[in-house]
């Protein structure tokens, strides 16, 4: 008997292991919604001019900032910097908290690497 058959099952196994790990990860990278994207790119057009390369660098950070920054932490520091600036008491929470301060540090650590890759 030769090992051809059990070294075809692993090596087979292994391909299955690789291609949903390497699905899993796409997931991850891309687990923005379309609309939240978009609203980013329209935002960020607003900011930097509404050219032709404007839009080629508004589309890469925002990849940039998805592959850095998982979406439930994303919502998570938009939220903050919007409450944030509402007045009183309710905009004091979110602009002296440690937990908010944090969640905006990761969005502006991501934004600043899209800065850097992208523009």
């Amino acid at each position: 008997m030769t090992a051809a058959g059990p070294v075809r099952r692993i090596v087979a196994a292994l391909i299955v292991l690789t291609s949903t790990a390497i699905a899993a990860r796409a997931e991850a990278v891309n687990d923005y919604p379309t609309a939240a994207r978009v609203e980013y790119v329209f935002g960020c057009l607003k900011a930097n001019g509404e050219t032709r390369q404007a839009i080629e660098q508004c589309s890469c950070s925002i990849d940039v900032i998805a592959s850095l920054l998982p979406y439930e932490r994303y919502v998570r520091a938009e939220t903050v910097l919007s409450m944030s600036q509402v007045r009183g008491n309710l905009g004091t929470q979110f602009r002296t908290s440690e937990q908010a301060s944090g969640a905006l540090n990761d969005l502006r650590r991501a934004q600043a690497e899209a800065e850097v890759r992208c523009f």
